[in-house]
């Protein structure tokens, strides 16, 4: 089969390059980003093949050529911390939380993550299919160009495993990378209220098994947190889901440091996720392991909770990757481009370090960054093209508008 050449000239600035075999960024590499001037970028079937200054190219008829005079060039998005699939929406939770409520207050009074699932519970797996199709194709135009989601809201054994089979669907029907989290200790049903540990046997002893058996997940979370599961709970889920090959990636310290870092960072978890309250046992413990944090802005944002200390992070050579937390409760936003803005202006961190944290290292919290994150050759083909912008600084300094002109995922345009 004769092979597909794709050509990018004249772009404004071509940026995220890597070397082969960089799978992270920490510390103040965050802080810096390869850019090429006036550059060329080549893609030969689904992969990137070569790029470089344009003086140093010449063009011929082999190739189709895209014109990206006055336009920045980068790797796509890579959201690593979604809910995507869900049913319904709570904006009446949202006037709450504007009337005064907390989302502890709405919590416990039955709405929150247990409201999403009894809105789960009478939708149809096709019609939850649908719905989170129309999700998935609208962030991808947005720029994202791989992604991780989770199940949570089903909260029993037939609506986890609804919620896994449609995110089995979406990784079957769209070429984006997708990674499947099983997350069935995100809430405890009002049916266990009086009686966890029976809820956590159901995870383990017939959610699980079912799981592997249909192949619907590649990691295992737990909702780490006063009020929800302890870090003995969590110990318990992350070692059962150990055994049936599934990494944990797990919630932890969104209002309170727990412990949670310690015990997930004992298992190796491929990532620890909100982040938003740390003590310095936490960032010692961070920085002596693998595992990467992941920050989530437009939470923080819009229900009005502190940001994760990010520059911390940098200082202290941890690295992190920034996510969406699409869902429909606490970060109805699935833009990676408000992400990164909303990094840059409220946690006060470099235009370079936010995109780092949401292309490569978003990459590496999906165990993908051998094959995207960065301009690097053999990578695929994940690209974003910007509309005609000075530079890349100016897409989080101008917050509100959508600068991503087009996107391609694995060789392929999709707008």
């Amino acid at each position: 089969m004769k092979e597909s050449k794709q050509i990018i000239i004249n772009i404004k600035q071509l940026v995220g390059i890597l070397k082969k075999g960089k799978t992270k960024l920490c510390g103040e590499e965050m802080n810096n980003i390869y850019t090429i001037e006036n550059a060329f970028l080549e893609i030969t079937d689904n992969l990137i093949s070569g790029f470089g200054k344009m003086e140093d190219f010449q063009i011929n008829d082999q190739y189709s050529v895209f014109e990206a005079k006055g336009k920045v060039v980068f790797p796509s998005w890579n959201d690593s911390h979604t809910h995507l699939v869900f049913a319904g929406t709570r904006e009446k939770e949202f006037i709450d939380r504007i009337n005064g409520l907390s989302y502890e207050e709405i919590a416990a009074r039955g709405g929150g993550i247990l409201n999403s699932a009894n809105l789960l519970e009478i939708t149809s797996e096709d019609d939850l299919f649908l719905s989170s199709s129309r999700r998935l194709e609208e962030v991808m135009k947005m720029g994202t160009g791989a992604i991780e989601i989770k199940s949570g809201y089903g909260l029993s054994h037939d609506g986890e495993l609804k919620m896994l089979r449609v995110i089995k669907r979406l990784q079957e029907s769209y070429d984006i990378p997708i990674k499947s989290t099983f997350l069935g200790a995100h809430a405890l049903p009002k049916k266990y209220k009086n009686n966890k540990d029976q809820y956590i046997n159901l995870i383990v002893n017939e959610m699980l098994p079912n799981i592997k058996e249909e192949e619907l997940a590649d990691y295992i979370d737990v909702f780490c947190e006063t009020n929800y599961f302890s870090v003995d709970d969590m110990q318990k889920v992350i070692e059962a889901g150990h055994k049936y090959g599934l990494k944990p990636k797990v919630h932890v310290n969104q209002f309170t440091s727990i412990g949670g870092i310690q015990k997930a960072i004992e298992w190796n978890a491929v990532s620890v996720d909100h982040l938003e309250v740390m003590n310095e046992n936490d960032f010692e413990s961070l920085s002596n392991s693998d595992t990467i944090a992941t920050l989530l802005p437009s939470c923080s944002f819009f229900i009005d909770i502190p940001y994760a200390p990010a520059r911390k992070l940098i200082t202290k050579n941890i690295p992190f990757a920034l996510a969406s937390d699409y869902n429909p409760g606490s970060s109805p936003n699935g833009n990676m481009n408000l992400v990164n803005a909303l990094a840059a202006i409220k946690m006060k961190i470099s235009p370079q370090a936010a995109i780092n944290a949401s292309t490569i290292n978003g990459a590496y919290a999906m165990e993908l960054a051998d094959k995207t994150g960065s301009i690097t050759i053999g990578k695929w083909a994940n690209i974003n093209i910007s509309s005609e912008i000075n530079s890349y600084g100016f897409m989080p300094y101008s917050f509100g508008q959508n600068h991503i002109e087009k996107s391609m995922i694995k060789g392929t345009w999709i707008n």
